[in-house]
């Protein structure tokens, strides 16, 4: 019986198997690229793809793919064969370094947001060698960047890794104050928490929303829910097992560090988390992963769903992105240390981060930004649209002891600096978890909580690398030219601490009490919803920041504005015609039909003794034809307001009507067919209710 060692990356082009497969020379040469982010030398490509096809075919592999994130927000892939003809009429099996290092793919119809003409259909795949290629069914896939003919971004992946580099430049200057010259790069690391629901095919069939939508747009409150709290970590089901067990397998084939499955807080709910890796290769397994747990559960007759909130009134599902920097070395740049030398620099990152998150709180929430998620942001069960830090109560009091130069109650000397020899050392776990903060630190990592369930988790580490970037750029300047690195360096995180001690917040984020302080008195943002905070991508201050550190072109910041905004107008359009189809064509029918058996029903028992009330029935059948006509009503003018999407000035003024007018009237249409869900008799409704769905998997 094989053991999961035996099988643990047996499906990827891995530093075991190139070291096996590749040449000294040529093997130091690509780990040089990989380990510093070096330029790739061309020289190698041919070894290096011709080893890859060897080692392929020999897993069974007849195809190769150039494997790329394109801004639809899912994967992308065009298959071509490795044969090439033989003089003889067969065929040779052949893969050149020039197919490795570079595809030209069709991009006509992958979204640009205006960076590609018409007539400049082609766009480029360029292999991102940092990220192991992989097998996928018979193809080999290559993970790769994509641009347009004109060498635009046209995807996701890369001003993720030019945001590490400005990330890595970065702290690289900082880290060399503090007498480090050995370091040569310094990397992101990210491991993502998935949740998501499992639910069997055949109610996902009988219902249009979630085929069409992902989510239900009826439904009213089953009679159980998860007030019981019994199903947050209870025991498995045997079916679930089976599928969580099918998906281990599977992503451990791929190199998935899949390690952590258990039962979320609502019914049909769980999360499987991994153990967190380098940023672009994390993003890379999590689209894998999200695409595997799909196509798995298909093959034990049930259907992932991946929404944000596929269910009104019980818990919607996330994406915990927790975050940290490390050097080459190994050095975790967010760990206190044992040291008071560590404690300085430490700290120093620490107000790094503190200052993006609060200079950046705009591109942090846009950057996680949906549809999807705007339903679930502010709910019980997810973090308010208000960006916050938790620090815990002992950074807090370290914090608060520099900024006031007041003695540290938690250490044994007197007088509170930043010297080597008399800072106070503190725990390396230095706080409790807060599960109600967008923006938590945890030990040695921040766990930014805001991401949704289906959100590639590359926008918002985008986001986080270069805003970390732009606050290391502004301490490393100013230290470079201190005269006193020691007082400066104390003033400089002194003056941080006092002008963004405002994000942190240690209490409830769930506290209506807390947004009104947030906003009235602490002055940060509340962008409740994707059209409240998506135009906010363009303001001169975070242009000038993702340009400067060459993360984005400003044509590549106008485009993924438009992108987003299209995105979010579409997804509540599919919605709206999704209801109107659904009331129209199902809903409204069965409705007529029970009130019409009632009335045949209420008229037989008339016929048998006329003074027979049949108070039951005229009460049920008055109520649905009240309810029936509404839902009429409510079709119409939700049609209306879709139609007058037409009218809108731009993108901008588009999104302003889809959230004040079209998403209002979707909300009431709604409120009239749960209501009359819960008068019709069961037989009577055309799809499963929340309780069929919710407690289908046995």
């Amino acid at each position: 019986m094989k053991t999961v060692s035996d099988y643990f990356g047996s499906m990827v082009f891995d530093d075991r198997v190139m070291k096996a497969t590749l040449s000294a020379k040529v093997y130091a040469s690509l780990k040089h690229t990989i380990d510093e982010g070096k330029a790739l030398d061309p020289s190698v490509a041919n070894a290096v793809a011709s080893a890859m096809k060897d080692w392929a075919i020999s897993k069974g592999a007849t195809h190769f793919t150039h494997w790329f994130q394109p801004l639809t927000g899912i994967t992308a892939e065009k298959h071509d064969g490795f044969i090439s003809p033989s003089p003889d009429g067969g065929v040779i099996m052949d893969f050149s370094g020039k197919e490795l290092i570079k595809g030209e793919p069709d991009a006509s119809s992958f979204p640009s947001g205006g960076l590609r003409a018409t007539f400049e259909a082609r766009g480029y795949t360029a292999w991102d060698p940092t990220s192991y290629a992989f097998i996928k069914g018979k193809t080999l896939c290559i993970p790769t960047a994509f641009c347009s003919y004109g060498g635009h971004a046209l995807d996701k992946k890369t001003p993720l890794l030019r945001s590490m580099e400005a990330l890595s430049k970065q702290a690289i200057r900082v880290l060399k104050l503090f007498g480090n010259d050995t370091v040569k790069r310094v990397v992101s690391s990210v491991g993502p928490e998935q949740e998501y629901f499992l639910i069997t095919k055949e109610m996902y069939d009988a219902r249009p929303d979630l085929r069409f939508c992902g989510r239900t747009l009826f439904g009213a409150k089953p009679p159980k829910g998860q007030e019981m709290d019994d199903h947050y970590f209870g025991a498995i089901k045997p079916k679930v097992a089976e599928y969580m067990e099918d998906l281990n397998e599977e992503l451990w084939k791929l190199g998935i560090m899949a390690k952590t499955e258990h039962n979320e807080v609502a019914p049909a709910q769980h999360e499987l988390a991994p153990i967190y890796t380098t940023t672009n290769v994390a993003t890379d397994h999590n689209q894998l992963t999200m695409e595997i747990m799909q196509k798995v559960a298909s093959k034990h007759g049930l259907v992932c769903l991946l929404h944000e909130k596929p269910f009104a009134g019980v818990n919607g599902s996330g994406k915990h992105n927790n975050w940290s920097i490390s050097t080459d070395e190994g050095q975790n740049l967010l760990s206190p240390g044992d040291t008071p030398y560590e404690n300085a620099q430490f700290l120093l990152f620490l107000c790094a981060v503190i200052k993006a998150v609060d200079d950046y709180q705009d591109l942090l929430r846009l950057s996680v930004a949906t549809a999807g998620n705007d339903h679930r942001l502010g709910a019980n069960e997810a973090p308010p649209a208000v960006i916050s830090m938790f620090l815990g109560d002992e950074l807090n009091a370290v914090l608060e002891a520099i900024e006031n130069d007041a003695p540290y109650k938690g250490a044994e000397k007197t007088q509170m600096k930043l010297g080597v020899d008399v800072l106070p050392k503190f725990n390396r776990d230095t706080t409790d978890r807060n599960r109600t903060s967008p923006f938590a630190f945890t030990g040695n990592k921040f766990e930014f909580r805001m991401l949704g369930s289906s959100n590639s988790i590359a926008c918002a580490n985008i986001m986080l690398n270069a805003a970390v970037a732009e606050s290391l750029k502004v301490f490393a300047d100013r230290l470079e030219k201190s005269k006193n690195f020691e007082a400066d360096l104390h003033d400089m995180i002194k003056e941080t601490i006092k002008a963004h001690k405002r994000i942190i917040f240690n209490g409830n984020g769930y506290d209506d009490a807390w947004i009104k302080e947030a906003t009235e008195v602490r002055g940060l943002l509340n962008y409740r919803t994707t059209a409240d905070c998506m135009p906010h991508l363009l303001d001169k201050k975070n242009v000038d920041m993702l340009t400067g550190h060459k993360v984005f072109t400003l044509d590549e910041l106008k485009s993924r504005c438009d992108i987003m905004l299209e995105n979010y107008c579409k997804t509540v359009t599919i919605e709206a015609n999704t209801m109107a189809e659904m009331a129209k064509r199902l809903i409204a029918p069965a409705i007529e039909s029970f009130a019409a058996d009632l009335a045949k029903n209420a008229n037989a028992k008339k016929s048998l003794d006329p003074s027979i009330p049949c108070t039951y029935e005229t009460g049920i059948i008055k109520k649905l034809s009240e309810l029936t006509d509404t839902i009429a009503v409510k079709v119409d003018e939700l049609q209306k307001e879709e139609i007058a999407l037409g009218d809108a000035a731009d993108i901008i003024a588009e999104s302003v009507m889809v959230r004040d007018k079209v998403l209002p009237k979707m909300c009431e249409l709604r409120l009239a067919c749960d209501e009359a869900e819960t008068l019709t008799a069961k037989s009577y409704w055309p799809f499963p209710t929340y309780a069929d769905i919710l407690f289908s998997v046995r």
